[in-house]
């Protein structure tokens, strides 16, 4: 079952249970009170599985056969290949002869990785005053705050801090910054002690939201570029919303407006002066600070899911990356190498980093025997070696001086020699000339 319909699950077992009512579930569900109970019915008498459609993993009595679809996409590409869906779909009825719809067109062109404009008009965004979530553990508003927190007496913490949006129960650790590690160690820490959130709210931090444009995998499938808290929380079937403003998670902004001043002068007192001492700290703050600041939630109950017996959440809340599988079969990942033991005919694996810093190779869930090369096996660029730290200085060249016995020197001579005795003889036949003409 997916993550969803655990959820569905978990809410109609507590209405079974008379923890919630048919009309309180339809509130969490979104959905109405006979579906409730159609609902309640079907996991009475089939358990479970009950809410999972009798046809899952079936064929389509009406699916077109595959034959069909090639000629139908081929088609396409020699008449049409610049044609959206619609269109198409009309010039496939009335020229070819082909009727089909242009969603199934649409889906069969997605399938075949070809370029597909869904264009939309988004009109203006309404904004009003939104009321508290009715049920603790629906919603959870995080975020970490950058603080001098001790003052000086130790380093520079990061509070990444959890408050539930119906009761304002407050969950909170401390961390030397603000990314993905801190994130899912809190959050596991956090399910362990309370359970699986129905949603979260963040702001729009790197960490939480990618700035990066959606690759052309994710805008044909018609999904955004998610990172690894993104990813993590999807596997956990919970529901990520991102604020737009400060303004509108401006519970838990007020959260650390109230630490920065309350609890900066509590840890003063108790002299923290560690990360550790911190964390320890918060452990006996936080129940009296829930008890003075907490408020009852308007409706009974937990949304809370427990973990299920196979879900590995060491498994989920980690650093998840594909690799390409060389021909050698190995895996560059971190600057290192890693050579895959097992036999496989993947062409890519899913690295998986844990939050203890060990790495896993697995492909379709299995993990990969591998080991890593070490350094000094590994070929390196040629590298300059540089003797001295001071840059060099060009010198101006010197002129060249040739040697007395030079070739050139010799020939300058010899040409010098020549001119000589040729300007003798002009001077001698003008002489000659000259008392020519006094003789005359």
């Amino acid at each position: 079952m997916s993550q969803k319909e655990l959820r569905k699950v978990h809410i109609i077992k507590g209405v079974i249970e008379k923890q919630y009512t048919q009309k309180e579930a339809g509130k969490i569900l979104a959905l109405s009170d006979r579906q409730i109970r159609r609902l309640q019915k079907k996991v009475k008498k089939y358990g479970e599985n009950g809410l999972m459609h009798g046809l899952r993993g079936k064929e389509s009595n009406r699916a077109y056969d595959e034959a069909f679809k090639t000629g139908v996409i081929e088609l396409y590409e020699e008449k049409y290949p610049d044609f959206g869906p619609t269109f198409a779909r009309e010039k496939l009825v009335k020229l070819d002869h082909i009727n089909i719809s242009d969603e199934t067109l649409r889906l069969w062109l997605r399938a075949e990785c070809q370029r597909v404009h869904a264009w939309q008009r988004k009109g203006r965004r309404h904004r009003h005053w939104r009321e508290r979530k009715h049920w603790f553990g629906y919603m959870i508003q995080i975020d970490g705050s950058h603080h001098d927190w001790l003052e000086g007496r130790g380093p520079r913490l990061v509070l990444m801090g959890y408050i539930d949006d119906a009761t304002n129960e407050v969950f909170a650790r401390f961390y030397l910054y603000e990314g993905t590690m801190p994130v899912f160690d809190s959050m596991k820490r956090y399910i362990q002690k309370y359970g699986i959130p129905h949603s979260v709210y963040f702001d729009r931090h790197s960490t939480y939201k990618s700035p990066g444009k959606p690759s052309i995998e994710d805008q044909l499938l018609d999904r955004e570029a998610l990172t690894q808290v993104g990813r993590a929380f999807k596997e956990l079937g919970i529901k990520v919303i991102h604020a737009n403003s400060p303004q509108a998670k401006g519970r838990v902004e007020r959260l650390f407006r109230t630490f920065q001043d309350r609890l900066i002068k509590e840890m003063r007192l108790a002299n923290i002066t560690s990360l550790e001492q911190a964390n320890d700290f918060l452990e006996t703050y936080l129940p009296e600070y829930n008890k003075q600041f907490g408020v009852q939630a308007l409706e009974k109950g937990d949304v809370h899911r427990r973990l299920s017996k196979d879900m590995r959440l060491d498994a989920i809340l980690c650093k998840k990356e594909e690799r390409v599988l060389r021909n050698d079969f190995t895996v560059c990942y971190e600057s290192k190498l890693y050579q895959v033991l097992d036999k496989t005919r993947a062409l890519k694996v899913t690295v998986e980093e844990r939050m203890n810093g060990r790495i896993f190779i697995t492909h379709q869930g299995k993990k990969l025997r591998y080991k890593e090369i070490p350094r000094q096996f590994i070929a390196k660029p040629r590298q300059i070696k540089v003797t001295s730290k001071k840059p060099i200085e060009q010198q101006p060249a010197k002129p060249y001086k040739p040697p007395k016995n030079h070739p050139w020197r010799l020939c300058a001579a010899a040409g010098f020699k020549q001119a000589e005795a040729r300007r003798n003889r002009v001077l001698m036949r003008e002489k000659q000339y000259a008392a020519s003409i006094e003789a005359v």
